[in-house]
């Protein structure tokens, strides 16, 4: 028990041992004494000398920024730093074995006020340990006209231990403090006489949202040209559009058939193909579709539909037409037909995909050089779109940039966020910039005006002997009127001579096919392609 009871006792003393080091070396560190030399410059430069006596390992952090006012901080800046320490940021660590000097300039600590001008500084502030006395000497650059100083938080209004008149000039004077706590401040304060030194605050805004998007004389003229800005792009947005309405006004009062003297004629010769490009300034998937039909319509291409099982996806063999005309196609046409067959005589529907996927850019490509080529258009629409939306996305990137940097340093955020507002604008705006010419508006009267008519045209009114080969012709041109239903039910139900057949000239079916199912075999086909189209190429179906 006895030898229990002096270890027990040993362990206590080294606890305490070991507990009391960290407080005795915290202890130990101190500023035993500091002065501090201050000297006032022309410009409001003060040129700052410190002479350090201190224990243990000590650091000073300057204080190089307060509030000034509700938007904005008061900056002091240190240059020119030198002697017994290191500064880092606003940390200063000294060097040396218990003494050290160090030198640096401070600018923004003058303040001119109506009568004068005020010196403000924190001589002695920051101090990682406490200071036990304190001493500042100050010398200006004329005679001081009143002293003040604080003593302890930076916020303090308690007075420091002494503050005199140095020299009878009043050119110089002292300033004391004993027992400040770590990090606890000697403030001094000196008044001189107006424009003694020159120097003024260094002021920094402070972000704050709510001050970072004031309405002002120019953040609101920005927003009210903005606004003109955008009525003036819907007035010519409405002008354009209007345009078009005015024509095909104007046009709608006459008759609209695609015969002339008993033969196939379109409206201004618009093709299938053309006629979606022509409506919506779009190249999409349903023009190549019904260009599909046309071509094969026309004696280009044979559409042969696959038997198949119950549970069978239905597809179809696109087979070349020997000896058809190739020089009578439009480009695009052209290379819709090359991008299709690729060299081979037959392809399935349902392998179109690699070069076929490849090409349809250039099908594209070629739509769009068509319509200017027909001069519907005076530029081509998806360059003028690209355009400007380009300029509008970047137009918008520029504003989130500005908005940031002006709500960071200013009060002119709104600035920002009017060119994000007239970026987007141009962005979607720019959707409907594509003009048409005054012959693309007409085109596009007479294109509708057919499509009425194949919306309600009477079957009496075609001859019997042409009626086959009539609605063939008409098909293609349903497909991107969105009428193929009703035109494949007139297809099916008649030929040259008035009576049901088993195939067409350009559609084959498997042995059990008659036409009484090409209505249902034409649908699913233009389903079937247009989705086979999408997924090869990103066009944008608009049926």
């Amino acid at each position: 028990m006895v030898d229990l009871a002096r270890r027990l006792t040993l362990a206590l003393a080294a606890l305490s041992v070991l507990a009391a080091a960290p407080a005795a070396h915290a202890a130990a560190d101190s500023v035993n004494r500091t002065d501090v030399t201050v000297e006032l410059r022309a410009g409001g430069m003060l040129h700052v000398k410190e002479q350090i006596s201190f224990t243990g390992q000590v650091r000073r952090t300057l204080l190089t920024r307060t509030r000034y006012d509700d938007g904005n901080d008061r900056v002091y800046r240190i240059t020119g730093f030198k002697g017994d320490g290191a500064l880092s940021g606003d940390v200063i660590t000294l060097k040396g074995n218990g003494s050290a000097t160090v030198e640096y300039d401070v600018a923004g600590a003058v303040t001119p006020l109506s009568d004068g001008e005020e010196l403000r500084w924190y001589a002695v502030n920051g101090w990682s340990a406490p200071v036990k006395e304190a001493v500042v000497r100050l010398t200006g650059p004329a005679p001081m006209t009143n002293l003040s100083c604080f003593a302890g938080d930076i916020t303090s209004a308690t007075g420091c231990t002494a503050a005199s008149m140095t020299s009878e000039s009043g050119l110089q004077a002292e300033y004391q403090q004993s027992g400040l706590g770590p990090s606890q401040a000697l403030t001094v304060v000196a008044g001189f006489p107006k424009g003694a030194s020159g120097g003024k605050p260094i002021l920094e805004r402070r972000f704050d949202l709510a001050t970072a998007f004031t309405v002002s004389p120019v953040t609101g003229g920005a927003l009210g040209g903005l606004l003109v800005l955008l009525l003036g792009g819907v007035v010519l947005l409405h002008r354009l559009q209007g345009r078009d309405a005015r024509i095909i006004d104007h046009e709608s009062g006459g008759r609209v058939t695609a015969v002339r003297d008993g033969r196939f004629a379109p409206p201004d010769g618009v093709r299938p193909g053309q006629i979606g490009t022509l409506i919506d300034e779009q190249a999409d998937v349903v023009d190549v579709t019904a260009t599909i039909v046309d071509l094969a319509v026309r004696g280009y291409v044979r559409i042969d539909e696959q038997p198949r099982g119950a549970y069978d996806a239905p597809d179809w063999m696109l087979v070349k037409v020997p000896d058809a005309r190739l020089d009578e196609l439009l480009d695009y046409e052209r290379a819709l037909y090359l991008a299709i067959f690729d060299g081979r005589k037959a392809v399935l529907l349902s392998q179109l995909h690699g070069s076929f996927a490849s090409r349809l850019g250039r099908v594209r490509d070629a739509l769009y050089r068509d319509v200017v080529a027909q001069g519907w258009f005076a530029r081509r629409p998806d360059s003028v779109r690209t355009r400007w939306t380009t300029l509008g996305v970047t137009v918008a990137v520029l504003g989130v940039l500005a908005t940031v940097l002006l709500a960071w340093f200013t009060t002119y955020g709104l600035l920002g966020l009017a060119l994000i507002i007239a970026g987007a604008a141009l962005a979607v705006g720019g959707q409907y910039m594509p003009a048409k010419t005054a012959r693309g508006s007409t085109a596009l009267a007479h294109t509708l005006g057919f499509r009425d008519y194949l919306a309600g045209g009477e079957i009496g009114e075609v001859p019997a002997a042409q009626r086959i080969e009539l609605f063939s012709r008409y098909l293609p041109y349903a497909v991107v009127f969105d009428n193929v239903d009703r035109w494949a039910r007139v297809v099916s139900s008649i030929d040259g001579d008035g009576r049901q057949a088993d195939h067409l000239y350009w559609y084959q079916g498997p042995a059990e096919w008659d036409l009484t199912k090409f209505a249902d075999s034409m649908r699913t086909f233009t389903l079937t392609t247009s989705g086979a189209i999408s997924a090869s190429r990103p066009f944008r179906r608009s049926l």
